[in-house]
């Protein structure tokens, strides 16, 4: 799964206009220059062994897979003009267009794009350790031996060049989701020539860093400065790329009216807008036909506990108090206790005003309609089973916008229950909690704020003080997204975020499974390792519960039904706290809605990809874009059954 860093909820939230992007009513514009903003810099362009968000946003304009989205969000040919599927499941086999070139960033053709360039890049995702393995790593046939080094001959591995311009992957059981693993960066090709040229420097982040199949090449990149896309004049769907260049300029968060100021003045294309900033009464009142409020999607973000901190160079506490918060923390009433304590209306009103402060609550990991299960959303069925864990989730309900969870006398209860145990073990108190957040990004220093506020007031400042650690960009990046390891994190609780990879809820779920999650070093915790406190806290039985729901491959209810087992254990153990989404946020924009790809899974139908995508003269305006959002719902619904029927043609 693609991690998204917390501090960029700011941008993802600025760009979710972006998100939904078919054919509204409006004049297009002569303009060809999308400008505006990015957030997080991207420390390496190899996108097989990068899963970040601050990666795979940039990659997905410049590298191409065998599928990516149309704007309905079905799955649809890329670099592949055809697919089958054998009949047992097993067997996916793509026929690559002939059409297809890799380019340099000067736009040189350097060499066609072959069967063997996907054999080459999943090769150097196994051989470098790719933080992105565990999307496929138990489902490609051998893949997981040559990982582990039990086989040293990668031609044992399920990925073949059938010819030229066939390329064949062989499963270890059926997965019905197995195509949308192809719009991740993992599955996509690498020119072996220029890979070995290149050897370790391949991937740096400047234009001759790869290679291009995609729709832009990378035109230039500054440090926290500007990144630059032009479109690649030779590529093969050029026709359906209709902005010729991209400007994305640096933004921290520190100057929050700078983006409204900047799309009044022509210099930005769209822009998110704070009702809590200053000059907002005027905003509004100059642009009150065009407040339109984005979908919330597919990325969560949520609080995560560090079940078991090494790191404390940012930290205030004294050694008691820090065996005394690492107690606490391990401890599933106290977890809870602060879970309840969580204000997230209050938290929202931060960033969207109280008019749009429940528009961005999201409850659970999973998104509640990310799946259905017998007709239902995959949330209805997470409630049904998170009423047997106790009293205190009676009555709790897990759908968007809203928050139910909060409850100050819930909390104190299970405080209560805590205090009661901890103090027979020995543990003083008030327990200190440090929560870092980066100094520049002023929503986030007033949603971290808001959070510390609910929870010692629901809680008492006897009993628990967050302590809030305001940090330069660096510290922060370093202490939390950038921190490699379990023992670098330096945090009690930090926020972190995660979108889906593929349309199944393991995609989310198995980010904290003990033996392979994809983030479980955000929870403080090893691959494999640190059984003591995983048994203790109870992820061995989550991950029963994860393998449980694994078993079913073919019959996507009971999977889904038994994958929401586990998100209920998941909510109910504390150990993450959803807060928000990315999307539902106020913008502004002459972005022409519906016209670009969209998603809830891969990078292709991502908030920063551009393919496909429109501009207009005018702003938008909210009854264009609601008769359009209408428009694009009753297309979606039509496309993506007719899709769903066509699948049955590639089975052979």
């Amino acid at each position: 799964m693609k991690k998204s860093k917390w501090l960029a909820i700011t941008g993802l939230v600025a760009a979710s206009a972006l998100f939904l992007a078919a054919c509204g009513k409006s004049s297009t514009s002569s303009a060809k220059t999308y400008s505006y903003v990015y957030n997080t810099d991207p420390d390496t362009l190899d996108y097989v062994n990068s899963n970040r968000a601050s990666t795979s946003d940039v990659i997905a304009n410049l590298v191409d897979g065998l599928l990516e989205n149309d704007q309905y969000g079905n799955l649809i040919l890329s670099l592949a003009e055809d697919w089958t599927v054998s009949k047992d499941g097993l067997t996916y086999t793509y026929k690559l267009r002939k059409d297809a070139k890799w380019y340099t960033a000067e736009g040189e053709e350097y060499a066609a794009v072959k069967a063997q360039d996907f054999v080459t890049g999943l090769k150097h995702a196994a051989d470098e350790k790719s933080e992105a393995l565990p999307i496929v790593q138990n489902s490609i046939k051998g893949l997981d031996a040559y990982i582990k080094g039990e086989s040293n001959d990668f031609s044992t591995v399920g990925v073949k060049a059938i010819d030229d311009y066939t390329v064949q992957y062989t499963l270890n059981q059926p997965e019905s989701y197995w195509n949308s693993k192809t719009t991740m960066g993992i599955l996509f090709p690498i020119n072996e020539e220029f890979l070995k040229k290149e050897g370790k420097d391949f991937g740096t982040v400047k234009p001759s860093g790869i290679l291009y199949n995609g729709p832009y090449v990378l035109k230039s990149f500054t440090s926290k400065s500007v990144i630059e896309y032009s479109k690649n004049q030779n590529y093969w769907d050029k026709d359906n790329v209709k902005i010729e260049d991209v400007k994305l300029t640096y933004y921290d968060g520190s100057d929050q009216e700078s983006l409204i100021r900047n799309f009044t003045d022509g210099a930005y294309t769209q822009a998110r807008l704070y009702p809590t900033s200053s000059n907002y009464a005027s905003v509004e009142k100059k642009y009150k036909d065009n407040i339109i409020f984005t979908p919330q999607n597919s990325t969560s973000y949520f609080y995560a506990f560090n079940l078991n901190r090494q790191a404390y160079s940012h930290t205030s506490k004294t050694d008691a108090q820090k065996a005394a918060s690492k107690e606490a923390i391990q401890n599933k009433d106290f977890r809870q206790a602060i879970n309840f304590a969580f204000d997230r209306k209050s938290f929202g009103a931060q960033m969207n005003g109280n008019e749009g402060a429940t528009k961005i609550i999201r409850s659970s990991l999973v998104p509640p309609s990310f799946v259905q299960v017998d007709g239902k959303d995959f949330s209805d069925v997470v409630e049904s089973q998170l009423a047997s864990y106790g009293d205190e989730w009676q009555g709790v309900k897990l759908a968007d916008a809203q928050d139910s969870i909060y409850n100050p006398e819930k909390a104190k209860a299970e405080f209560a229950k805590a205090k009661e145990a901890l103090q027979a073990q020995g543990v003083e108190f008030p327990i200190h909690l440090d929560v870092p957040v980066d100094q520049t990004d002023k929503i986030m220093v007033q949603r971290t704020n808001s959070f510390k506020q609910s929870v010692e007031a629901a809680l008492g400042q006897e009993n628990v003080v967050i302590d809030v650690h305001q940090m330069s960009s660096d510290d922060f990046d370093n202490s939390t997204y950038f921190a490699e390891t379990a023992a670098q994190k330096d945090y009690d609780l930090n926020m972190s975020g995660w979108s889906a990879d593929y349309q199944d809820p393991v995609t989310y779920l198995n980010i904290f499974n003990p033996e392979t999650g994809d983030i479980l070093d955000n929870i403080g915790l090893t691959k494999g390792q640190n059984q003591d406190v995983a048994s203790k806290v109870g992820l061995t039985d989550y991950k029963a519960l994860l393998d449980k729901a694994d078993v079913e491959k073919q019959d996507t209810n009971a999977r889904y039904t038994k994958y929401a087992a586990a998100q209920a254990w998941l909510t109910d153990s504390s150990i993450v706290i959803p807060s928000i989404s990315a999307g539902g946020s106020p913008t502004v924009q002459k972005v022409v809605p519906f016209t670009k790809a969209y998603s809830y899974v891969g990078i292709k139908g991502d908030s920063y990809v551009f393919k496909g995508m429109e501009l207009q003269d005018e702003v938008l305006t909210v009854a264009d874009y609601q008769k359009a959002l209408k428009k694009w719902e009753k297309e979606k619904e039509e496309s993506n059954k007719k899709a769903q029927e066509e699948l049955a043609s590639h089975v052979k």
